[in-house]
């Protein structure tokens, strides 16, 4: 059997592992610095707490669990008349009832309604885990993939959204990643958008339309929408009117300004204007905050401002994070009137962006800081104990598995890129003193063996 892996899922050799958890450090520090707590949630959920809550093409790519017992002959006819549905696109319990969880806001609205009367709210929490989706997979999308979560619930405060474009613009300043770009729309003016043109019940139709901006271009969307049944003056008012106002270079407050004259007669709109004003104006150290009209998110849960950070164009990945408010995601699940908001970050993507700018720090991919020789076992006592005293003051230290011809444990230092060897004969055991040597230099000095832990430790 040749071995291999599921597609769009990957290894993680030790030094990729180093590079992801230095981002994912660094973004975890930023998150405690702002007062949030760290949750878990189960890598499955309940397919009908998954089920309708991502619109129509996010519920397709779902990965169902199969139930046990499918081929039992007890549960033949139920299986065949199950599989029966799933070929219909039906979902029948008889065949699945569990999903791996596709993103992490929803298993975390889940989680707050079961728990909402132990919490504290506002409640503050970051979640990193794995997520599932059963796309196609292709540079910087994949089928397994961590997230990186903020999220405030149980206040409507705009302070949330500007600490959150805060929390991006610390979290991407410490790990280098200059020139990129935070967008920033409301559902509240696309709902008016929708109202301005006399469409609203296809609100969700427009929104979605609008979302593949970035990959279809404005003819792209002009069709999209006139598929949906848009007449021309409306594709028109839209394309020309409402998009053109972001594909055309201006300030932040100029464009406010036009869409303000755009819905001058549209509440709604009107008052998703006036929170993004406000994010934009109110204590935010965020400079790389662009009012996008083409931004739509597609995920059906967002009711007010959203976001979308967009990696530097240098590099052709596209976005890198996003995130929106949600003021009723706990009524789904009988807990109505939890307001919501929260920001995302796409590891994969961002691991990506820093490996093309090759923006890691050289201490990410170091391990061991020395290797101790092995000699023999009367020289390996003596040689085990320093190596204990060496890894109590913090320096990550091995020794080589065996005795073995100098050149071979060389060799191992040199490919594991080791910084320091240290060598302890017998002759050094009688004195007392060990031979050290610098790979990097070549140079090598006779060190006490009472002066070893502090000389590494330098």
């Amino acid at each position: 059997m040749k071995p291999s892996l599921p597609q769009g899922t990957r290894d993680f050799g030790p030094e990729v592992v180093r590079k992801r958890q230095y981002i994912l450090n660094t973004i975890k520090a930023v998150f405690e610095l702002y007062g949030f707590q760290p949750l878990e949630t189960p890598a499955m959920e309940n397919l009908e707490t998954l089920m309708g809550k991502y619109g129509e093409e996010g519920d397709k790519l779902i990965f169902k669990v199969l139930n046990n017992g499918l081929g039992d002959a007890k549960n033949i006819e139920k299986s065949k008349a199950a599989f029966e549905n799933a070929l219909q696109g039906k979902n029948d319990k008889n065949l699945t009832e569990r999903a791996l969880k596709y993103d992490l806001t929803i298993p975390f609205a889940r989680y707050v309604a079961m728990n909402h009367g132990q919490l504290t709210f506002p409640f503050k929490r970051y979640q990193i885990q794995p997520v599932w989706r059963a796309d196609r997979p292709q540079r910087g999308r994949y089928r397994e993939f961590y997230q990186c979560d903020a999220d405030v619930v149980g206040s409507k405060s705009l302070l949330n959204e500007v600490e959150l474009t805060n929390i991006y613009h610390q979290a991407f300043t410490q790990l280098g990643i200059k020139n990129y770009e935070l967008r920033i729309n409301s559902r509240k003016i696309l709902t008016g958008l929708a109202e301005r043109v006399k469409a609203a019940e296809k609100f969700l139709e427009i929104t979605i339309a609008l979302d593949k901006f970035d990959k279809i271009g404005l003819k792209g969307v002009e069709e999209e929408l006139r598929k949906i049944g848009l007449d021309e003056g409306d594709v028109v008012f839209i394309t020309n009117g409402f998009l053109f106002i972001s594909t055309h270079p201006n300030t932040n407050q100029e464009r406010l300004r036009q869409l303000r004259v755009l819905f001058q007669k549209v509440p709604i709109a009107l008052e998703g204007i006036d929170e993004i004003e406000y994010v934009l104006n109110h204590g935010n150290d965020n400079k790389t905050i662009v009012v996008d009209t083409t931004l739509a998110r597609g995920l059906n849960y967002y009711t007010g401002i959203i976001f979308e950070a967009k990696a530097p164009a240098e590099v052709k990945i596209g976005s890198i994070g996003g995130g929106g408010r949600y003021d009723d995601l706990t009524g789904l699940f009988g807990v109505p009137n939890v307001p919501g908001v929260g920001i995302s970050f796409g590891v994969d993507r961002i691991y990506d962006v820093m490996e093309d700018l090759k923006l890691f720090p050289e201490t990410v991919e170091k391990g061991t800081k020395v290797l101790f020789f092995n000699l023999g076992d009367e020289e390996a006592k003596t040689t085990y104990r320093l190596l204990q005293e060496v890894r109590s003051a913090g320096v990550p230290a091995e020794i080589f598995h065996e005795a073995q011809k100098f050149d071979k444990q060389f060799k191992y230092a040199e490919k594991k890129n080791i910084p320091f060897i240290i060598i302890i004969g017998s002759a050094e055991v009688a004195e007392q003193t060990a031979v050290v040597k610098d790979l990097r230099s070549g140079q090598q000095q006779k060190l006490p063996f009472e002066k070893l832990k502090e000389f590494l430790f330098i």
